[in-house]
């Protein structure tokens, strides 16, 4: 019975383990995507650092994207940028990816 609770406490570190990394990835994400939009938006560097640190605050109203999604689209089109919904999924997306790479060099 003992090797069976090793291999459930070990499963169960596993997953939490996985769980952090995946929100520490997408934490980052939201702070790259952050930063992307207020270029679009052409903000100083202090106004930059404070609007990415607010897209990842966002990011807990609500399980999943669409909350992030929301204020980017509604920030970036108030700001008078030409941009659909499609536009900044595809940025979440790209910034997704720069966010893994990140981890994953920082780990090598």
């Amino acid at each position: 019975m003992t090797s069976f609770n090793d291999r459930e406490r070990a499963f169960e570190a596993k997953f939490a383990a996985d769980e952090d990394l995946q929100f520490r990835i997408t934490a980052r994400r939201n702070r790259l995507v952050g930063h992307w939009a207020a270029q679009q938006m052409g903000l100083t560097p202090e106004e930059t650092e404070a609007y990415a640190k607010s897209v990842v605050q966002a990011d807990f109203e609500e399980a999943g994207d669409e909350d992030v999604i929301r204020k980017l689209l509604g920030d970036l089109v108030s700001a008078g940028v030409d941009i659909d919904e499609l536009g900044v999924r595809t940025a979440l997306e790209a910034k997704m990816a720069e966010a893994r790479r990140q981890f994953i060099e920082e780990a090598n």
